[in-house]
């Protein structure tokens, strides 16, 4: 008996060891539609265009910069782009509002690797969206 229990915990440890390994790539795997989309991000450093486009019905503002800019209206239907300049420009923000207190929410997108598209509809959980930013890591957060 002293002889085969050596035996018996290495072929359990084998048939466990072989068990764990299968579970874990079956965790791993992702099964078409059930996958979240990758996060949304850029390379560090990349100079990015940012294209809002309105399609809420109403005026929405956009301050590009919080403190010392003017709000830049952007009509229903609109669209405005501009480029983020990463050398000159750390964690880029963009605060946006409507004009008449209306529930704003933001779909964001990326239609090719330098362009980041915010689209504007109305509507969506209060307090809704009112600011994204791009971090200097190349994160795109949406709040």
């Amino acid at each position: 008996m002293s002889k085969l229990l050596p035996v018996f915990l290495v072929a359990t440890a084998l048939i466990l060891g072989h068990a764990e390994n299968q579970n874990l790539a079956i965790a791993a795997t992702c099964a078409g539609a059930s996958c979240p989309p990758p996060p949304l991000g850029f390379v560090p450093g990349q100079r990015i265009d940012v294209e809002v486009v309105n399609q809420t019905g109403v005026t929405v503002l956009l301050a590009e910069k919080v403190a010392g800019t003017d709000a830049i209206g952007i009509r229903p239907g609109q669209a405005l782009r501009f480029r983020r300049w990463p050398a000159t420009e750390p964690n880029f923000s963009l605060v946006f509002w409507s004009t008449i207190s209306r529930v704003l929410t933001a779909r964001l997108s990326k239609p090719n690797p330098d362009t980041l598209r915010v689209v504007l509809i109305s509507g969506g959980r209060i307090p809704g969206d009112r600011t994204i930013y791009i971090l200097n890591d190349g994160r795109v957060m949406l709040f």
